[in-house]
């Protein structure tokens, strides 16, 4: 699947999807500098919770992210956090789109949105940058690593987010919460699944003091500059709070510890020649974030890429129970269901190997 063609460039919205233009026009007059006309929007094509859009008027272009229409369950979709670390970053000096407005008032376009600027840039969908030089990657991932560093470098209290989360008890805060969506989304009895919600919560470490963290950092979550390896804007700040940065670096790895599927999928590099590639094996890339940081790696840093692992089988059992609702003998949802094994059966090696 070629995922950069599928997931670049905008599109005409869905109708359910579909913009109020004539009352949003309304509502920014006055509001957004450089509107003086008729607007124009069209949808990203890009898979967001959120759904997000290209906005044009004359040569200017903004983009707008709105919560999607319907009833939401609690705390979901939440982008008034989202526009509002947006904005600290951008006082903290973090590459991020200039922010503009945030819209409470669900009534002008049928749900809360905010606009901030549109950045041009390259967008990578695909792990292996499969369209670039071996130098050129190396580069690219290098200035991923550090600026994943910045981020969890940022001085909360001076950012205003002191309160943004919960400054202690965050890996155990979110073991309960997915070994709970894993028990409500079981299908099957996985006993690696079962044997990590134990061992995890028995072997919790102590974390050590809270940072800001993205919740998903990624390739596919960066712009970078159109030619030359600099972060332009990081995009997607969704799921940011406080919490402990290893976690956040162990979910950002999933790119290297996630097995290759059947689809061929492209966001693993398992299975490819990194240094053919010019890209950083796992330890490498873990070795340039300490640096970075110009701390050491944790010595149970097993124990968070394993921590992340069973939030990741997890996540796609529950994405699972939601599909298997009337299909439960398609193809797809076997396949699916049998990468939750081998992911459960990944992340039990690695904490009983300590490989990490």
């Amino acid at each position: 699947m070629d995922r950069q063609a599928l997931f670049s460039g905008t599109e005409a919205p869905p109708a359910h999807l579909a913009l109020d233009l004539r009352a949003l026009e309304r509502y920014l007059q006055g509001r957004l500098p450089g509107l003086d006309g008729p607007l124009a929007a069209e949808k990203f094509r890009g898979g967001q919770s959120n759904p997000t859009y290209l906005l044009s008027c004359g040569d200017r272009r903004w983009v707008l992210r709105r919560q999607p229409p319907g009833k939401l369950m609690p705390s979901a979709h939440a982008i008034d956090r989202e526009y509002r670390v947006i904005a600290a970053m951008a006082r903290a000096g973090i590459a991020v789109p200039a922010v503009h407005l945030f819209c409470e008032d669900a009534e002008v376009i049928g749900s809360t949105f905010y606009i901030v600027d549109f950045v041009a840039g390259r967008l990578f969908w695909d792990a292996e940058l499969p369209k670039l030089a071996p130098d050129e990657r190396t580069a690219i991932y290098r200035t991923m690593v550090e600026s994943f560093a910045k981020i969890h470098m940022v001085d909360v209290a001076a950012a205003g987010l002191s309160d943004f989360g919960a400054s202690v008890g965050y890996a155990a805060r979110n073991l309960s919460r997915w070994s709970r969506i894993y028990d409500e989304a079981r299908l099957a009895d996985i006993a690696d699944m079962d044997w990590l919600a134990t061992e995890l919560r028995e072997r919790l470490p102590d974390e050590g003091p809270a940072t800001l963290i993205h919740g998903d950092y990624g390739l596919y979550n960066i712009l970078f500059h159109s030619e030359r390896a600099e972060v332009s804007a990081i995009l997607d700040w969704e799921m940011a709070t406080l919490g402990n940065p290893w976690i956040d670096l162990a979910h950002h790895l999933r790119a290297w510890w996630e097995p290759k599927d059947e689809s061929g999928s492209a966001t693993s590099l398992a299975g490819f020649d990194l240094a053919s590639l010019g890209i950083p094996t796992m330890e490498d890339y873990v070795a340039l974030y300490a640096a970075a940081r110009g701390i050491e790696p944790p010595r149970h840093f097993a124990y968070y890429l394993a921590f992340a692992q069973f939030r990741y089988a997890a996540m796609v059992q529950g994405v699972l129970k939601r599909a298997a609702i009337g299909t439960a003998s398609s193809r797809t949802m076997l396949h699916t269901q049998d990468k939750v094994f081998r992911i459960a059966a990944l992340a039990r090696n690695t904490l009983e190997s300590g490989q990490g």
